[in-house]
């Protein structure tokens, strides 16, 4: 019987876990809160604990296991083992997980940024399909990348690479960006950037509008009710959303120029808007990437959803070990 790999997606609010087989089979998943009290001290403890008491549950010991692979926010450094300044988790000091992990489970431990490993699973068996040469671009409240070339995760020179919310897309009239910088992706073409977008333009609009009317009158504004707006006929909320698309479709375009991959995967909760989004990222990618490009480069949605992260912590291990 092939070895099983225990795959961890910690968040904010939770930490999924799964125990998956090594051709990549969700076996079994379970979840617990995050609890991030006292400079989230208690995170990794109680992961930990969930471990063990599920090994024994399902009569399973640490030879049953290739290792745990886990992605995790902040910056992270994958040869350690260590991340530092996940603020949502409250850990602003360096983390040694690795080393905790390995401690307490005396199995092997591998550690990515989870904007990486939900790309790896992706790529594995998402909408990558399995190719070699896969960047996925995940909307959320920011805008948090991956890239897989060759079969393998690319990490930069400081473990920074894939940041693609922080591509330079706006100059003229640029939202300023929690980074520091102005005009970066995220600002624009997030769940927060097109409500950015909304509030920015509803004064120039003088039509109908529900959307234009929720921002003058204050109201509580989402990037689904703007989606879904524009879904039903609504002109402004239309605009905002071509808007949108058309910051991806470019962003996108630097990323196809640059690594050439067959697939840019769009995930992330902003994607729920599906084909509806999708299609218009494409016409402003087509307008924008080298020619040759755009026949090789297909712009796809995210096919995992919340078992990304899982999938592609267990890959993270697999690759580590040489299991492909």
């Amino acid at each position: 019987m092939s070895k099983k790999i225990l795959g961890i997606d910690l968040g904010g609010t939770s930490v999924k876990f799964a125990i998956i087989s090594s051709e990549g089979e969700i076996q079994e998943k379970w979840t617990i809160g995050t609890n991030i009290l006292e400079d989230g001290k208690h995170i990794v403890p109680s992961i930990i604990q969930s471990i063990q008491e599920h090994m024994e549950r399902y009569g399973l010991t640490k030879e049953d296991f290739l290792g745990i692979g886990m992605g995790s926010p902040g910056k992270v450094d994958a040869e350690a083992g260590t991340v530092i300044g996940a603020f949502n988790l409250n850990w602003r000091t360096l983390q040694r997980l690795k080393d905790a992990f390995e401690a307490a489970l005396d199995m092997p431990f591998f550690l990515d940024n989870d904007a990486n490993v939900a790309a790896l699973g992706e790529q594995w068996k998402g909408a990558g399909n399995g190719e070699a040469n896969v960047v996925m671009f995940t909307l959320g409240t920011g805008v948090g990348g991956g890239i897989v070339s060759g079969g393998q995760m690319v990490r930069g020179a400081n473990g920074a690479a894939g940041e693609v919310g922080h591509i330079t897309v706006e100059t003229t009239d640029p939202i300023p960006c929690t980074c520091g910088k102005p005009g970066c992706l995220e600002t624009v073409a997030s769940a927060t950037g097109i409500v950015n977008l909304a509030r920015k333009f509803a004064e120039e609009y003088a039509g109908d509008s529900p959307i234009k009317a929720a921002v003058d009158n204050g109201d509580e504004l989402s990037s689904k009710l703007i989606f879904d707006a524009a879904k039903d006929g609504d002109f402004f909320a239309n605009h905002i959303v071509d808007m949108f698309a058309r910051y991806l479709g470019l962003a996108c375009s630097h990323v196809a120029n640059t690594l050439n991959p067959s697939k840019i995967v769009i995930g992330g909760g902003v994607s729920a808007a599906g084909t509806f989004l999708l299609d218009k990222i494409q016409v402003f990618f087509n307008q924008y990437v080298f020619p040759p490009i755009k026949d090789t480069t297909q712009l796809v949605l995210a096919e995992l959803g919340n078992d990304a992260g899982v999938i592609g912590a267990a890959q993270l291990v697999r690759l580590a070990l040489n299991k492909d």
